[in-house]
């Protein structure tokens, strides 16, 4: 598969990025060392997480994601191998954020501990702080990256204003500068994206990594009636979706996945891929024969005339059923 590099930054990463929320939530241990070995073996290598995963499941704190793929490397002795990006900023139990340099600091080596490494390749914001100022959290972010603990910054969950704010900080006081982000972008929710960040991310040259690519799995084409949202954890999430809109882009994505012997959710993935702005949507699997999928996704080469029909079908202001 053809490789990307991320942002203006020195990583060059598979077009897919496994999600690592499932560590430690809908996967146990053994099960993620199994799709962790597969996900490498296909040729992919940038797997992302954060501090906080999965702190939601019942008798979790946070940081179980990242101790299993910090136990997985250490087994596998391949941490030269991987692209392990995670995130700070999201406190376990709490709705308040923090980006200030003590808890930075905290945060990092706690990162680094579970992880069993000395470096992560990509720290990212993971929610705003505005009760930091935009200096104090890049010079803690600066220090990192002079001391070998961080090669690179990015940020998820910024408003446009303030993840402007944080690039012009970085500019104006020749501090580390946000080299990624990550938003929610897909084919089901677009508008937002392409009308608040897309120019931003093309302007400064950001790396996209975007979360929810597959709608939660609604665009995956298994869930096509109230009857289908049992059908996984996640399922409660997907209701939203059943509605004209959302069978309007299953139908177009039915259409298209026919065209390439393929699945909805391959031919989601790699409607994301062909975008300009994006590097590597984010997606997770629980089993191994959903990797396949991935795979499918990450060397199709959808043509314009399908992806057209898909930019159609998902167009937000399009009213026709």
């Amino acid at each position: 598969m053809d490789k990307r590099k991320l942002g203006n930054t020195d990583l060059i990463v598979s077009p897919l990025t496994f999600g690592g929320n499932v560590f430690g939530w809908t996967i146990d241990e053994k099960k993620s060392f199994e799709i962790l070995d597969a996900f490498v073996e296909a040729g992919f290598n940038f797997i992302d997480t954060a501090d906080s995963y999965s702190h939601w499941v019942p008798g979790n704190k946070g940081g179980e994601s990242e101790t299993i793929i910090g136990n997985w490397m250490e087994q596998g002795k391949n941490r030269q191998q991987v692209i392990i990006a995670t995130k700070v900023g999201s406190i376990p139990g709490s709705d308040k954020k923090c980006l200030s340099r003590d808890y930075i600091l905290k945060s990092v080596d706690n990162s680094l501990k579970r992880l069993k490494t000395d470096y992560i390749d990509l720290y990212q914001s993971h929610y705003d702080d505005l009760d930091t100022p935009i200096e104090e959290t890049l010079d803690t972010y600066d220090g990192l990256i002079k001391a070998g603990k961080v090669r690179w910054i990015g940020a998820s969950n910024f408003s446009p204003k303030r993840l402007l704010a944080s690039l012009e900080t970085a500019q104006k006081l020749s501090l580390p500068k946000y080299q990624t982000l990550q938003p929610e972008y897909n084919l089901y929710k677009r508008e937002k994206y392409e009308t608040d960040y897309e120019q931003i991310a093309l302007d400064h040259h950001l790396g996209v990594i975007n979360y929810y690519a597959l709608a939660s799995g609604f665009l995956s084409g298994k869930y096509r009636s109230e009857a289908d949202l049992g059908k996984s954890q996640r399922g409660a999430g997907i209701k939203a979706y059943l509605n004209e809109r959302g069978f309007r882009i299953l139908k177009a994505l039915d259409q298209v996945a026919e065209q390439y012997n393929a699945t909805p959710a391959s031919i989601s993935l790699a409607w994301l891929i062909a975008r300009p702005s994006v590097t590597a949507p984010i997606a997770s699997v629980t089993s191994i024969d959903q990797l396949q999928g991935l795979k499918q996704a990450a060397t199709l080469k959808l043509s314009t005339e399908d992806l057209s029909i898909l930019d159609e079908a998902s167009n937000p202001t399009n009213t026709l059923p």
